[in-house]
């Protein structure tokens, strides 16, 4: 990917035994004037430890002007992957006016699930459906904690995602959003892995100007 830093690292990231993670959007200087630019992230441990970046996939002409006027409504991709490059899963956002959707395929292809964007008029709320389709966890932000997203199976809190504040000049002139993701120790690799794009899917529908 253009502009990313190279490390060297292990070809593999494992989430399973990993209780926190740390999302950070990183800054595009021509958001300064207004245009929309592909959407990278990094992913850091704790420590402030880099582990994996995730990068939105839709490039030239086509792809620029499509963010410009079409926002979150269009089709793109989100790989995830080590530092290395090595792909770890990928998101595909179909094209949607209405209750978003975020479909999640490990590095082989195979389909781990999908986030559902659901009906509600008070607050933000979305479904996490297993590879079958089920609802496997909720996801309903409090419209007294609007900044945060905790997700919940068979009655109690199994994951959380909360927005940091980036600053004032990131808040007021950018996109450029950070977030920390908690995980419970139940949750398996891939409900983990489904959480941590979760955190990309919050930043896309809720908090970028062109979600608004």
């Amino acid at each position: 990917m253009a502009n990313l830093p190279v490390v060297t690292a292990p070809a593999t990231l494992s989430l399973r035994n990993r209780h926190q993670l740390f999302v950070k959007q990183r800054h595009e200087i021509a958001e300064l004037f207004g245009y929309e630019t592909r959407n990278k992230y990094e992913i850091l441990d704790p420590n402030g430890a880099l582990v994996a970046f995730a990068a939105e996939q839709q490039k030239g002409v086509v792809g620029f002007l499509f963010r410009q006027v079409l926002g979150h409504w269009r089709t793109f991709d989100i790989q995830f992957f080590t530092q290395d490059r090595q792909p770890l899963f990928r998101a595909h956002h179909p094209f949607r006016f209405f209750f978003q959707r975020l479909e999640i395929f490990g590095a082989d292809g195979a389909y781990l699930g999908a986030l559902q964007q659901r009906f509600s008029i008070i607050n933000k709320r979305f479904d996490v459906q297993d590879s079958t389709g089920q609802t496997i966890m909720e996801c309903a932000s409090p419209i007294w904690r609007i900044w945060t997203f905790p997700f919940t199976a068979r009655g109690h809190e199994v994951a959380c995602v909360k927005k940091k504040w980036a600053g004032l000049l990131a808040e007021g002139f950018t996109d450029k959003d950070n977030f920390a993701v908690d995980f419970a120790a139940e949750l398996s690799e891939t409900e983990r892995s489904l959480v941590l794009a979760a955190a990309i899917f919050i930043d896309l529908q809720y908090f970028e100007r062109k979600a608004s």
